[in-house]
């Protein structure tokens, strides 16, 4: 069974960072590796120093099917879900979405986290970190870039693609052990993501 680590635990707040930063975990299924991958992003961003960093967990808000009465852009919910999920977007500067690919696409999980919120994404900046088989998951990355720029969020050309997953995982899939690409796909990403977030702040 997969430990449900203290995700809140992971936030670290730093003086003078003004970029805060959610990594979410885009996976809820209970044989998901996405935690361990959205750990050591996460722990990266850390070091990267420019970045309020955060781990969120989109298992913990147990988002169901769409169920709010009313159109997300009048942001009058009135499911506690929702409001939770809604904080926890609009507290954000930018995102990292770490996601899988099923079936070629993205998370239906994913998908309907989306669809929940509106005004909370927009002018935000977003990058993908994926994970997969031999096409590491970049196939649910194009699908999910054109509905993020339908919600007004910009995502970046940049990304962290990770081929043949399981290979580079722990034996009880608990830690994720990047190579020297892998890194340096995640410092390129970080430092655009920056850039973008600073001066999106100005749409806002």
């Amino acid at each position: 069974m997969e430990p449900k680590p203290p995700f809140k635990d992971h936030h670290r707040k730093k003086e003078g960072l003004t970029v805060k930063l959610h990594t979410i975990i885009a996976s809820v299924r209970p044989t998901r590796i996405g935690p361990a991958v959205a750990r050591w992003f996460h722990d990266y961003a850390v070091k990267h120093g420019k970045f309020d960093a955060e781990l969120v967990d989109l298992l913990t808000f147990k988002l169901p099917i769409h169920d709010e009465p009313e159109h997300p852009r009048a942001g009058n919910y009135a499911r506690e879900h929702t409001k939770a999920w809604s904080a926890s977007v609009a507290a954000a500067d930018a995102f990292a979405f770490v996601v899988p690919e099923y079936n070629f696409g993205p998370t239906p999980a994913l998908l309907n986290a989306f669809t929940f919120l509106l005004r909370e994404w927009a002018y935000k900046p977003c990058c993908f970190v994926s994970y997969g088989g031999l096409s590491g998951g970049t196939r649910s990355v194009q699908v999910t870039k054109l509905m993020v720029t339908g919600l007004r969020m910009m995502p970046m050309v940049e990304g962290v693609a990770i081929p043949m997953v399981f290979g580079v995982l722990s034996q009880d899939k608990q830690t994720f052990t990047p190579n020297d690409l892998i890194t340096t796909s995640a410092q390129q990403t970080l430092d655009e993501l920056f850039k973008w977030a600073t001066a999106l702040k100005t749409m806002r």
